[in-house]
């Protein structure tokens, strides 16, 4: 029977710490908002158009190429001085490019109070269910 090196025991914890922040980073561990699947959160916005503000948290360029329709723009780095933007009393559906930064900015409204949804994978993962972008 082999027995384990302490060098196969580092790499396994230095694999599971790389894993643990990897899920961390995207919202699916240590999270106070909630990610959905993109079709869940079109079906959110769709139910409740009246009680939802769309945050897209990418940069101005980004935006441009196109953008998920009645989000407002306030990019990450921008966000912590454009929150009194953000109403307290509507779910805020939040979107990037692919689910990071999104998922940083989540964490971060989840933290103030906010009742937050992330959109996991972000626009890439919207566009590719072929849901409605605008220019």
């Amino acid at each position: 029977m082999r027995k384990f090196s302490s060098s196969n025991l580092i790499f396994l914890l230095i694999i599971g710490l790389g894993v643990t922040y990897y899920l961390y980073l995207k919202g699916y561990i240590f999270s106070d908002f909630q990610n959905l699947d993109p079709k869940s959160a079109y079906s959110l916005i769709e139910k409740e158009k009246d009680n939802v503000f769309i945050l897209d948290v990418r940069t101005p360029q980004e935006y441009k190429e196109g953008h998920i329709p009645d989000s407002t723009l306030i990019p990450l780095d921008s966000l912590p001085n454009q929150i009194d933007k953000i109403p307290r009393d509507k779910k805020v559906i939040v979107y990037c490019r692919s689910g990071m930064r999104s998922a940083s900015a989540s964490r971060l409204l989840s933290s103030l109070g906010y009742d937050v949804y992330n959109i996991a994978g972000g626009i890439k993962s919207w566009r590719d269910e072929g849901l409605p972008v605008e220019r």
